[in-house]
Order: C-alpha cells, then sequence, then structure tokens
C-alpha cells in the first residue's frame, strides 16, 4: 500500500522541527495538548490523518504559522 504522501511529508516535517528545538515526541505533545500517541502516529511510517485543529495546535507549539507546517520542499 502507497502511504499517503501529504501525511507523511507532514510527520516529516513535525519530527524535523521538534528534534531542532530539542523536544520529545512528550514534550511537543504537552506543548500542543495532544495525546503522545498521536504525535507518534503522525510521524511514523504510516502517517494517521489529521485534523486542521491538530495542525493549528502544534503550529501553536512551535509558534508558526500553521500553513509554514504544510509547506514542503520536494
Amino acid at each position: 500500500m502507497k502511504r499517503p504522501e501529504i501525511r507523511y511529508k507532514f510527520g516529516t516535517k513535525v519530527r524535523t522541527l521538534r528534534k531542532r528545538k530539542g523536544w520529545t515526541q512528550e514534550e511537543l505533545a504537552g506543548l500542543a495538548d495532544i495525546a503522545y500517541k498521536h504525535v507518534q502516529r503522525l510521524e511514523g511510517k504510516t502517517p494517521s490523518p489529521v485534523k486542521i485543529d491538530t495542525i493549528e495546535k502544534i503550529a501553536n507549539a512551535f509558534k508558526v504559522p500553521a500553513w509554514k507546517l504544510l509547506q514542503f520542499r520536494d
């Protein structure tokens, strides 16, 4: 099964930003007020779907506009 490309890119972006901040998945989950398991799934090999509200929470944790999380480079 082909992985949903936008989900994978989003998860990769979240993981990259999180690591730049030196945060664990648990720390990001706490700052974004989402479940740790959700962060784990988002960053996984087969990422789960993500709601726009969750994107906003993660963006707020990183202190960036939500659209920046959806800006990908090929």
